[in-house]
């Protein structure tokens, strides 16, 4: 299965590369993924819960992180086994391009999956690869753009506006 895309992204380059290398960041955008480790150079680690049609499982995985340009491009490897429901891999080659607003991401996702899950059908992974590569897209714009849940006070709490995740990273003051 192959994937093409882009989004635009209201952060400089340089934000949005921080951003793809930090693993708490990557927890929080890769839909149902409950433990992320590692660092850009080592690769990571990451377990995450998915359903896929009627077949759910926990997968382990490892992602590496390959040809980077800082801040320009990267290709992102992985691999993830679920045990009995099958596998999971795949890759995409990222690319980050100056806008007048910020930054333009596009990527280019392939994938393939076994066991299982490959029984399902073409349709149904294909829908499912696709929503997946949708979300984390769109919450990686939010989190780097500062309009994520986890960044949001609590409905009780003081009126003080808590800093987004850039304005953490570039330390810029309200």
């Amino acid at each position: 299965m192959e994937l093409k895309d882009e989004r635009d992204i209201a952060a400089p380059p340089e934000v949005v590369w921080a951003a793809l290398l930090d693993a708490d960041v990557l927890r929080r955008c890769v839909p149902g993924c409950t433990e992320m480790s590692g660092n850009p150079e080592d690769g990571f680690e990451a377990t995450v819960v998915q359903k896929v049609g009627p077949v759910k499982a926990t997968f382990k995985g490892e992602v590496t992180l390959t040809e980077m340009k800082p801040p320009h491009s990267l290709t992102i490897t992985g691999q993830g086994k679920g045990g009995p429901a099958g596998f999971a891999s795949g890759g995409a080659d990222v690319v980050l391009t100056p806008t007048d607003t910020g930054t333009k991401l596009s990527y280019d996702v392939n994938a393939k999956v076994g066991g299982k899950m490959a029984q399902l059908g073409s349709r149904i992974i294909d829908g499912f690869a696709r929503k997946m590569a949708d979300q984390f897209f769109d919450d990686f714009k939010a989190v780097v753009e500062g309009a994520d849940a986890m960044d949001a006070p609590a409905p009780d709490a003081p009126a003080e506006v808590k800093k987004g995740w850039v304005k953490r990273l570039i330390g810029s003051k309200d």
